[in-house]
């Protein structure tokens, strides 16, 4: 075993991979050796606070080698309440170099693991399977938050000589499930398996879909794709898995929907980088739906600081409803108001359970879309048009449409084209919400708000407006308020529907 100590970051050198500033620090070599053995070089050092986003350890990485396994460890010092602790993350790139765009890019555990290995036929769950090349490799450390000690690491690489194992195909799940023809579908876009920081298998999470009345999922793993190749078995012809990402930066999460199998979305910039458009267009072309995730998380860095002039649609309720998605439900309606406005296209919003493990219910909430069929495109085709609601479970139900006095009529995410001053009547039926109450939501704000819906949990909400006095009008569902005046949960939501010319 060979030692490296990198101290205080001696032997440095700063420098901007196009985006986020990074560090590198010097390199770990190894000598070639026999079929069999291994060799291991050990490395330590010590981030201090205001440490750059990434910093890089090179490997140099001479030819024969059949595995490369890394481990590592860093202190956690205690630290006053409000300050934040150590946090650190480890991925890898291969000889093909860190450049922004991820050409390098091997594999991200971020703080899910403490070791991890890659050889051409295998590799630990959140990294890619495939030839240990020589040349220069790169462990990336991602220091999310440092505590004013600083924080002390060490890295172990151990590298196995030999014949590299025979590397798999990739498989990948279909792009279109039987179906109903046109249909409400349920589906769940945001969920993590053991291939980021869930600790459920994609098969785990294939049968609570299903048990959870779900006809569509998308895996949306942390800065990886790796599990791209390991959903085949789960989908079925009742069952649609999309691929995609949850790409994790310092400044938020998006949502990559329905993605071409392998893609990967690199995550290391910042907004003030101005790099966003780019990797948004990258999801775009490779067939996805620009998502941003649960934008007023208050964890470090999930606060959605990119702005939504590139989203597609928008995570409004995340996992178990809470104060954020209340902020969250409130921000999205502000700009439903600047649309009517003219000063901006609609966002459609949605919702996804976030479900990591026990006991993360999967599909709670869900979002229900109106689909030509249960493929990949026409979903993403119902989502982006608005053409869905948002529901805490299967058991709630919802139909939504307005009509005017001479049989126009339209439904959710639509527009019924009428005269500013025309009559319309607003509907809605729901099921599955006992003792619900029925807010409808306009520009205006919430004008009108229904008694308690009977203890069968169905009933039929009626309004009467005009264009001229409500622009659109969305409905709320939510449950009994635990107190006074703040509304209680909800229970569902729809998109709006449009109203006038």
């Amino acid at each position: 075993m060979c030692e490296d100590n990198h101290g205080g970051l001696a032997r440095r050198a700063l420098f901007v991979t196009g985006a986020a500033a990074a560090l590198t620090l010097g390199s770990v070599s190894f000598a070639s050796a026999a079929d069999g053995d291994q060799e291991t070089r050990t490395v330590r050092g010590t981030l201090p606070p205001g440490s750059p986003d990434f910093v890089y350890v090179p490997v140099e990485v001479p030819a024969g080698v059949r595995e490369i396994k890394v481990a590592y460890t860093y202190d956690r010092p205690s630290v006053p309440a409000g300050t934040t602790g150590n946090a650190l993350d480890i991925g890898v790139f291969d000889d093909r170099g860190t450049e922004l765009g991820g050409r390098g890019f091997r594999g991200w555990s971020g703080g899910a693991r403490t070791e991890f290995f890659l050889r051409a036929d295998d590799a630990t769950p959140g990294y890619l399977p495939g030839p240990v090349r020589e040349g220069t490799w790169h462990i990336a450390l991602g220091p999310y938050t440092v505590a004013p000690q600083g924080l002390s690491y060490e890295i172990t690489i151990t590298l196995t000589y030999g014949e590299p194992g025979e590397a798999a195909e990739p498989v990948y799940p279909p792009e279109r499930a039987k179906g109903r023809g046109r249909a409400w579908y349920r589906g769940d876009c945001h969920l993590h398996s053991w291939y980021s920081d869930g600790r459920r298998t994609p098969a785990e999470i294939g049968a609570l879909a299903r048990a959870a009345g779900l006809d569509f999922i998308n895996s949306s793993e942390h800065n990886t794709h790796s599990a791209h190749a390991h959903w085949a078995d789960v989908a079925g012809d009742d069952l649609l898995v999309m691929l995609g990402e949850e790409i994790t930066t310092r400044n938020g999460h998006v949502v990559a929907l329905g993605t071409d199998p392998g893609t990967f979305v690199d995550w290391r910039y910042r907004a003030r980088d101005n790099r966003f458009g780019r990797f948004a267009r990258q999801i775009r072309r490779a067939g996805g739906l620009v998502v941003p995730a649960h934008p007023h998380a208050t964890c470090v860095g999930c606060n959605w600081k990119f702005g939504f002039g590139e989203a597609d649609a928008v995570e409004v309720w995340n996992g178990p409803y809470t104060p954020d998605d209340e902020v969250t439900l409130a921000d999205w309606d502000s700009m439903l108001v600047a649309s009517v406005r003219g000063e901006r296209g609609w966002i459609p919003a949605m919702g996804s359970s976030d479900a990591h493990r026990d006991p993360d219910a999967v599909g709670s909430p869900q979002t229900v879309v109106l689909a030509d069929d249960l493929t990949r495109q026409a979903i993403q085709e119902g989502i982006r048009a608005g053409r869905s609601y948002i529901a805490e479970s299967a058991r709630v139900a919802l139909s939504f449409r307005a009509s005017g006095g001479r049989g126009e009529h339209a439904g959710i995410g639509e527009r019924l084209t009428v005269g500013r001053d025309t009559p319309v009547t607003v509907r809605l039926e729901v099921t599955g919400a006992p003792r619900c109450t029925v807010r409808f939501v306009t520009d205006q704000g919430v004008l009108h708000t229904s008694p308690p819906l009977p203890v069968a949990g169905a009933g039929v909400v009626e309004w009467r407006t005009t264009p001229s006095y409500a622009a659109y009008v969305r409905a709320e569902v939510r449950h009994e308020a635990a107190a006074g005046p703040v509304p209680g949960p909800l229970a569902a939501f729809t998109n709006p529907i449009f109203l006038g010319r």
